[in-house]
């Protein structure tokens, strides 16, 4: 930052002083995200590199001289580079067939693709064990197989892949229909062939939102826990399932955060390069009109192969929710099909609590965490003070951060006078609603920077303070951004489960955990019944928030409108 930056923030941060409200919101948004982002994270830190009270590295030591602990973090970087790889692979396919191949259903593989989004992400790994497991329908019903094994290497990536690519998708999606097909027009007029156009035009535009999306990918799988903890199995460890077994099994805590930070350097490296080095090599095409294509870049053959490729991908989602919807209502899966709804009656009649719990939780805390990414936003694009920049990059944090490392740190921070709060709605609350307020975030800068100052500026010469500016003028042209941060925070909330199987307690309790909880006692019907109801929530309360829009703001929003 030069001096002459410095000292106009400095400036502009006296001015905000003659705004008591507006100062003691950046002030309380300051101390938000310092105790319940930074502090937390900052624990998981000191814990991991004290002992005896002293600074040391015994518990890293401890923790990778067992082969075990070593072996699990290869398998983390190892799965999670080949999910990137082929994640990114399937969407690219994906997003190009329905972005340049123009082919049939292009609505019908969109919806396949959000499907996955809006469900719990360990929902795959249920399916999988239902389709392809001991007693599973394609191995044991339709092959024969007996004492079927999917659980490890090829499972768990199997699971990764198909809950992780629709990410990939969205992004790719994104930067495809950016690059103005004009200028595969003018390479097609100038005698390339089509396959020439793709490798020296289409590729090397697309190659940043392609390392983009890998990036994106290697983080989540990295992050990722309710997938492993249903397929990685013994034989197979994962990081972030042992990291939670050494807090909750052994209550290690040093260990257990040895583990976290372990798992927090590669994520965090990976999400700092992509944000301030591969989104900085995106490539503008200067367009013009028009901006359509009037050359087909794909021919015939090719878009026959695309739509087969992804009509075989959507096969594959749609078998995993109709393997979902089926076990929900199977007496017993893999022996009896018979229809049945016990597995909804044990639902309402014993885990009905959960499914109070996690209505409560997500309504309470979405509407704060969209009510605060959207006044973040405002104060990082609107206004100038000192530390702007570390209210921005702190609050994107704990979009980095795997939900693993999040919950030890709760629970590291949480768990003493003055901050007791462990076994607390609170702590849930507060976990949700600085974990899911980035995209919120995100969608408030991108329409802030669309809107023209001087709408604000005219408010303010009129009489009007801060907090009527912000209410009656900004606000109502955040509201597409508004619903889709609302959404995202909403579908997070009810499908939450790294961050918050640390958090649940007797008193308050999840659908998801709950789930985890059926699978691991074997009862899979009961397991996929809640799937069933939580996705029908999820939709459902979709559903009334795209109404509200139509019909209130004459608007729509979804949660691809990132």
């Amino acid at each position: 930052m030069n001096t002459t930056k410095l000292k106009n923030d400095w400036k502009e941060t006296k001015m905000l002083a003659k705004d008591p409200l507006l100062l003691c919101v950046v002030l309380l948004i300051f101390l938000g995200l310092i105790l319940f982002i930074i502090y937390p994270l900052a624990k998981v830190c000191v814990v991991a590199f004290r002992s005896n009270g002293r600074f040391s590295v015994k518990n890293f030591t401890e923790a990778f001289g067992f082969w075990y602990y070593r072996q699990a973090f290869v398998n983390s970087i190892i799965v999670g580079a080949l999910t990137a790889i082929i994640g990114t692979f399937v969407g690219f396919i994906f997003a190009y067939s329905i972005s340049r191949a123009n082919i049939p259903g292009k609505k019908f593989f969109n919806i396949i693709a959000t499907i996955p989004i809006v469900s719990p992400p360990f929902i795959g790994a249920l399916a999988i064990i239902m389709l392809f497991g001991r007693n599973g329908f394609i191995s044991s019903v339709l092959l024969g197989m007996k004492n079927a094994n999917i659980y490890g290497f090829k499972g768990l990536l199997f699971a990764q892949v198909i809950t992780f690519f629709p990410v990939a998708y969205i992004t790719l999606q994104g930067v495809l229909e950016s690059i103005s097909p004009t200028l595969e027009d003018a390479a097609m007029d100038l005698g390339g062939s089509r396959f020439t156009i793709f490798r020296k035009v289409t590729l090397p535009l697309a190659v940043p939102g392609i390392a983009s999306a890998m990036l994106v990918l290697f983080v989540e799988s990295l992050a990722d826990f309710g997938n492993p903890m249903i397929l990685a199995g013994s034989e197979f460890p994962i990081l972030s399932v042992q990291a939670y077994l050494e807090i909750t099994g052994m209550y290690n805590l040093g260990k257990g955060a040895a583990l976290a930070f372990v798992l927090l350097v590669p994520s965090l490296s990976a999400y700092f390069f992509q944000k301030y080095w591969v989104s900085k090599k995106q490539y503008i095409t200067v367009t013009g009109k028009p901006t359509s294509s009037s050359n087909s870049v794909v021919s015939e053959g090719a878009r026959r192969v695309l739509f087969a490729v992804c009509i075989l991908i959507a096969a594959v989602v749609l078998m995993i929710y109709v393997s979902i919807i089926y076990g929900a209502i199977a007496t017993s899966w893999g022996n009896d099909p018979t229809p049945t709804l016990k597995h909804f009656k044990y639902v309402f009649q014993v885990g009905f609590d959960s499914v109070k719990d996690t209505l409560v939780i997500a309504g309470l805390s979405t509407p704060i965490s969209g009510v605060l990414g959207m006044v973040i936003a405002f104060l990082v694009v609107r206004k100038r003070f000192l530390g702007r920049r570390l209210m921005e990059a702190s609050s994107m944090l704990s979009f980095a951060v795997p939900g693993t490392v999040i919950g030890i740190g709760y629970i590291l921070a949480f768990n003493k006078p003055p901050l007791y709060l462990t076994g607390t709605l609170l702590i849930l609350l507060l976990n949700f609603i600085f974990r899911y307020i980035p995209v919120g975030i995100q969608g408030g800068v991108a329409v802030l920077g669309q809107i023209d100052p001087s709408i604000e500026e005219a408010a303010v010469d009129l009489g009007a303070d801060a907090n009527i500016t912000f209410r009656k003028i900004t606000l109502p042209l955040m509201v597409p951004a508004f619903f889709s941060g609302l959404i995202y925070a909403f579908v997070r909330g009810m499908t939450a489960i790294s961050a918050a199987i640390f958090l649940v307690s007797a008193n308050w309790n999840l659908m998801t955990v709950q789930i985890m909880s059926q699978v691991e006692s074997g009862r899979i019907g009961a397991a996929a019944a809640f799937s069933v109801i939580l996705v029908g929530i999820i939709l459902v309360s979709m559903a009334i928030i795209q109404t509200i829009l139509r019909l209130k703001y004459h608007t729509k929003t979804s949660l691809l409108a990132r």
